[in-house]
């Protein structure tokens, strides 16, 4: 079983889970190293609050990895919601915390995230997407708070129609120089297989990109369920390991303090 380098716990405002129940849920699937990635959203202005009691986190953490220690490698992470209004708080907050793996995620547009309808209202499904990945080409600029770009074309998670009209190549202008930003600050794309858990019937981002990435030079690569429950998690690995071997890749990255290992897919 690949190594589950993106899910969440109760620290996170959408997860319920503890953090003990996705722990055991990995060692029984038999992942011999796993990293938590709970959601911090700074500024983030939702129903729900995103943001991450980091000091209690990383405390619990620390015990949770001593705990296991003889079970499991756990891995500490964070995924940081990111805008470049608070880059500078960003920068900031991963000089002072300490973290084996940061996910940077686009998940607030214009302040409104996708996942509420409204971001879709008074505008084309096209129109939307493409204001998600102009914001997402500016935000893969802030590469020094970052080790990963998490689920790039997570929007159509939620567009009206999903990914039924969704074409890469109708954004290819903001998607390929993305990529290359990745590419030469040596930053890693994440395959999300929770695309799956969404119907799209392809991960996040969908095939296209992920070979789009790897024919431009593109390495690094994570691979992360997005799991909010222990049912979730690693969800369709097999079937997300055989895409990327299609796509040109033969390992995929896993991080500790930050630096990437690499593991055969």
């Amino acid at each position: 079983m690949l190594c589950d380098f993106h899910f969440h716990t109760s620290f996170s405002g959408d997860s319920d889970t503890p953090p003990e129940r996705q722990i055991e849920q990995a060692i029984a699937l038999g992942m011999e190293r796993i990293c938590i990635t709970d959601h911090h959203d700074y500024d983030g202005k939702s129903e729900i609050d995103f943001t991450l009691d980091i000091q209690a986190y990383l405390k619990a953490m620390a015990e949770l990895r001593e705990r296991f220690r003889s079970r499991i490698r756990l891995e500490i992470g964070i995924e940081l919601g990111l805008q470049r209004h608070i880059s500078d708080y960003l920068k900031e907050l991963v000089r002072t915390y300490e973290f084996d793996f940061i996910i940077g995620s686009s998940h607030f547009i214009d302040g409104i995230d996708p996942y509420l309808p409204v971001y879709f209202e008074g505008r084309s499904e096209k129109e939307a997407l493409r204001r998600f990945f102009e914001v997402t080409l500016e935000r893969a600029k802030m590469t020094d708070c970052f080790d990963a770009y998490g689920h790039m074309d997570y929007i159509v998670r939620y567009a009206p129609s999903k990914n039924q009209n969704y074409r890469p190549e109708d954004y290819r202008d903001y998607i390929e120089p993305l990529l290359k930003i990745l590419i030469e600050n040596g930053k890693a794309l994440e395959c999300n297989t929770g695309g799956y858990r969404y119907r799209l019937g392809h991960p996040n981002p969908c095939e296209e990109i992920l070979r789009l990435y790897r024919e431009l030079g593109g390495e690094l690569l994570t691979v992360g369920s997005d799991a909010h429950t222990p049912a979730y998690l690693g969800n369709e690995f097999g079937r997300a390991a055989e895409i990327l071997k299609t796509c040109g890749f033969r390992y995929y990255t896993v991080y500790h303090k930050r630096r990437p290992e690499f593991l055969p897919l």
